[in-house]
């Protein structure tokens, strides 16, 4: 335990082994004590290596934000969730000799690092140490507010984060800001009495302003958002691309499907029956791709911007790109009846669904139609509009075939089908809530869907065949410790789930289908999801569990994922299809490119849920005192999340307000227990709230408990009763002197 702590980068099954010297038979004693330490959640796996549950993985990104009193630079994760408590503390490393020599880049204060993590081994400092990799991002560590003008001259600094803390900015301290202005600011130090003080750095604009929540978001996260120059002068110097190297398919009636308001198509597809006779009732099934790779070359001014992005970013009001409008809504993207340069993939799918092959084409393409989901599905229907008639029976029905086909090898596959509804909130011309609203989800939708899996798969099968280095798109099973405490609470509900190591997605699947229909049924998708690793991108292919397949790469979509880009250059490279191939340096640097998108991934979509939490506290704040009816969305010692479904909002309820009862904590049934009543609440529940206070900045909603609860089953209850008995200490068993 000790050595898997000390050596993050060391903590594989083969370096342990090395350590200890342990060969022969006591390996298999090894792969048996580290199978025991992962069964009672002493460590998990992460990758291909062991960590401590809770531990900074090997590389990591953060955000330099103080010194400590040696005059070190302390630095914390860029994203750490707020559930897991405060992010912890990382001493930045550098010798002198290191900085003299130029050997590793020197971080300063506010900067956003990539840094190779280490255990601290002098127990007095924090409990990690780092050397930095590469700097991500100057100056964005500083903290933001919004300035509120106070009658004294001077302002308060109002937080944007749900767990920051007010300021206050002396007249002298304001510059240019006004009442109403998003803020970064410089914090001096705590004063003995009073706030905080801070400084204006730099004033970003008004939060009156149109698209001031997603701005938030975009600061905050230290989102790039404005391009360079060189950035935007080298994607207007782009020429269209010649036929060099490619085939022409410009015949092929290719087709688009999207969302209908999507202004870049990266994704075409097509579908005919198979004319071999070795192949009856088989089908061809063609997916084209923008071939983003011809215009970013390795180490350009476009490509440099782009690993800085990773993604392109999803906010209600506005899109964060990846790449300029030049490359990405014009260039690249393949729009209806025009000349663009694609990437294609020919698969053959046999009548039960099985891939009997596919190969890879650099072509020329002319897109057939730009349709929209609701509008090809309709059409499929028997309500084709003027546009959709005329390819009903040549395009959209083979199409749809070869989905039928494409379906029963994915049936037989058996991914996991969690049931999570996708929430869209929809403006108004000013910017604010409208509604929300859940899209039906359609067989057009899964088409599109099967179809671009299978070319993912394709992309990962031809590179591994070639020895290439690539990106692959890795989802680790379960820890062994994760899918003991969904058992446990499965069984709160009658329900089971098969033991052992070698779990498969389809185990998931008999339990999902179990609680269709029940009252269970979003408790237990929302169990099984948390219950689930988190996928990431790694060069290390340990396969895809929640797809169910071994090798998989992203592939369709280059003009908003730099993992995929990564991919096409591989391709274009291994197979010798023309310019924009992969490079040397590339090859070298895939781990830490793949731990960059990963961070930035994850980084999004944080930006993505903090600003919807913004818009719908903006939303909900006129409405104070209202009562609504909500479901019990999250349970911490600390009290009760609870989600609106009508909204798509969280809130919370501090445990402390919930009764006089005190109550306990139970992780494995997801439930708070009154101890004396045994009423309480558990994930899932129905409940009663009134809204006791909004705060838009920071996003947070904070409800009063209107239910009394239920009767918990005994089960819950005795655990706890077991608990104490046995002298096991329980979280939540001494509560707080504060707590009434």
């Amino acid at each position: 335990m000790q050595f898997i702590t000390e050596n993050p980068d060391r903590a594989s099954k083969r370096e342990i082994a090395k350590a200890f010297g342990l060969k022969g038979e006591q390996r298999v004693e090894l792969k048996q004590a580290l199978k025991d330490l992962e069964n009672d959640g002493l460590v998990q796996k992460s990758r291909k290596s062991l960590t401590r549950p809770g531990a900074l993985p090997p590389v990591t990104v953060l955000d330099i934000t103080t010194r400590d009193k040696d005059g070190e630079l302390i630095g914390r994760p860029a994203e750490w969730p707020d559930e897991a408590g405060a992010a912890p503390a990382v001493l930045i490393r550098q010798s002198s000799s290191d900085r003299s020599k130029g050997k590793t880049p020197v971080g300063g204060l506010g900067d956003r690092v990539l840094a190779k993590i280490f255990t601290n081994k002098d127990r007095s400092g924090p409990a990690y140490t780092a050397r930095v990799i590469k700097i991500l991002d100057r100056h964005v560590g500083s903290v933001m507010g919004v300035v509120r003008m106070m009658p004294d001259g001077g302002a308060r600094l109002m937080p944007i984060d749900r767990r920051g803390e007010e300021m206050q900015i002396d007249a002298s301290d304001l510059g240019e800001a006004k009442d109403g202005d998003l803020v970064e600011v410089e914090v001096g130090r705590a004063a003995r009495m009073g706030l905080t003080r801070a400084k204006v750095l730099t004033v970003v604009g008004s939060v009156a302003s149109e698209k001031a929540i997603s701005m938030i978001a975009i600061h905050a996260h230290g989102i790039p958002h404005i391009f360079p120059q060189s950035v935007i002068s080298e994607a207007e110097a782009a020429k269209p691309a010649s036929m060099s190297h490619r085939e022409d398919w410009r015949d092929l009636p290719l087709i688009t499907i999207d969302p209908h308001d999507a202004k870049d198509h990266d994704d075409a597809v097509y579908a005919e029956l198979d004319p071999s006779p070795d192949n009856e009732g088989g089908v061809i099934v063609t997916v084209a791709i923008a071939d983003v790779s011809y215009y970013v070359r390795p180490k350009s001014a476009l490509d440099r911007e782009a690993l800085k992005r990773g993604n392109s970013v999803y906010f209600p009001d506005r899109v964060v790109p990846m790449l300029p409008e030049r490359i990405s809504n014009d260039l690249c993207s393949l729009r209806e009846g025009v000349d663009r340069p694609a990437l294609a993939v020919r698969m053959v799918f046999s009548h039960e669904g099985r891939k009997a092959g596919h190969t890879f084409h650099r072509i020329m393409m002319k897109s057939a139609a730009k349709l929209s989901y609701q509008q090809a599905q309709a059409a499929i229907d028997g309500k084709p509009d003027d546009k959709t008639g005329p390819l009903l029976e040549p395009i959209l029905k083979p199409l749809w075939h070869a989905y039928a086909v494409m379906k029963r090898g994915r049936d037989r596959r058996q991914p996991l089908e969690l049931d999570m509804p996708e929430r869209k909130i929809i403006l108004k011309e000013d910017g604010t809530v409208d509604r929300v609203h859940v899209p039906e989800r359609l067989d057009a939708h899964k088409l599109i869907e099967e179809m671009m899996i299978q070319a993912n798969v394709s992309a990962a099968e031809t590179l591994e065949k070639k020895r290439q280095p690539l990106i692959y798109r890795i989802h680790d099973a379960p820890t062994l410790a994760k899918q003991e405490v969904l058992r446990e609470f499965l069984a709160t509900l009658g329900m089971s789930l098969v033991k052992g190591g070698n779990m498969r997605s389809n185990s998931f699947n008999g339990i999902l289908a179990k609680a269709e229909g029940t009252p269970h049924q979003t408790m237990v998708n929302e169990m099984v999801l948390r219950s689930q690793s988190q996928a990431i991108y790694s060069p290390d292919n340990i396969g895809h569990f929640g797809l169910n397949l071994m090798k998989y790469a992203h592939f369709t979509s280059p003009i908003r994922r730099y993992a995929d880009l990564i991919v096409h250059r591989a391709l274009v490279g291994s197979l010798g299809l023309g310019e924009g191939g992969i490079t040397p340096d590339e090859e070298a640097s895939l781990e830490d490119i793949a731990a960059e998108i990963s961070t930035f991934e994850r980084r999004a979509m944080a930006a993505e849920r903090d600003t919807i939490n913004r818009l719908i506290a903006h939303h909900l704040a006129g409405r104070i005192g209202d009562e609504f009816e909500g479901q019990v969305g999250g349970v911490t010692k600390s009290g009760l999340f609870i989600s609106l479904p009508q909204f798509g909002a969280d809130g919370f309820i501090p445990v402390s307000t919930l009764g006089r009862d005190y109550y306990i904590y139970d992780e494995a049934h997801q439930a708070l227990t009154g101890e004396k009543s045994g009423l309480g609440y558990q994930l899932g529940d129905t409940v009663e709230v009134r809204l006791v206070e909004a705060v838009p900045l920071a996003g947070a909603l904070r409800f009063e408990m209107l239910s009394e609860g239920r009767k918990m089953p005994v089960a819950t209850r005795s655990f706890h009763k077991a608990g104490r008995r046995n002298g096991r200490k329980q979280p939540g068993t001494r509560p707080p002197r504060s707590r009434r």
